[in-house]
């Protein structure tokens, strides 16, 4: 069955979010794996938990504490009003806060790994030839994480495209405006329309495997395995 033209919007608006999130995730991610690549403080371990939370942590008790931040008595809520943007609960705002948070283990600890592997004799040697840290770490560190890169943009935009909870809780089910592809198969499911959900679930089992072969062939040809 053909996709319809909610089907489609729902499809456009995740595609938007998962790249926003993507971007983002690199943008930030990026500083914190160098850290706790490279820290030595004893509060390395505590912010590592932290990143990893989402991890374990049930989306639905995520979603809701967002909610509580957010809303008009959360300081988040209060913030967001006092510089004029309003609430982000039940907005695409409130969904890419929402997904930066829930994927950010996705692209920090590929990246962490990808620091970690490099070691510190390539900015130690750069160093000695008088290169600034800044210009270092773009020529030299950036370089050889090149696949943790590649695998953190992955895992990021696939866990955000699957996002289910997290979103529901904090954008709710608007159509063209915060209706994502999971949550268009919930409301396919749930008003047994069960051949355009399984459609949409279809799709979303191929895309998943794609993305898992792509992050293992990318391993498998970073440990020199594949040519």
């Amino acid at each position: 069955m053909p996709f319809g033209g909610a089907d489609l919007g729902a499809l456009a608006l995740t595609l938007k979010l998962a790249l926003s999130t993507t971007v983002l995730l690199l943008l930030i991610a990026t500083p914190i794996a160098w850290w706790l690549a490279h820290a030595r403080s004893r509060w390395a371990a505590l912010a590592g938990a932290v990143v990893a939370l989402p991890l374990v942590l049930p989306p639905t008790v995520l979603g809701f504490y967002l909610l509580v931040v957010f809303g008009p008595q959360g300081w988040g809520g209060q913030l967001t009003q006092s510089l004029g943007l309003g609430l982000l609960p039940f907005t695409f705002g409130g969904l890419l806060v929402a997904s930066v948070l829930y994927s950010m283990p996705f692209a920090v600890q590929p990246l962490q790994h990808a620091f970690e592997a490099a070691g510190r004799r390539p900015m130690e040697v750069a160093a000695t030839l008088r290169a600034r840290p800044l210009d270092a770490f773009f020529t030299v560190a950036v370089p050889l994480a090149r696949p943790g890169f590649l695998t953190a943009a992955i895992l990021s935009f696939a866990h955000t495209v699957g996002e289910f909870g997290v979103v529901l809780m904090i954008g709710g089910n608007i159509p063209d405006k915060t209706r994502v592809i999971s949550t268009q198969i919930y409301g396919h499911v749930e008003a047994l329309e069960y051949a355009q959900a399984h459609t949409l679930a279809a799709g979303m089992l191929v895309f998943s495997f794609v993305v898992l072969l792509c992050v293992g062939l990318l391993t498998r040809r970073s440990r020199g395995v594949l040519p």
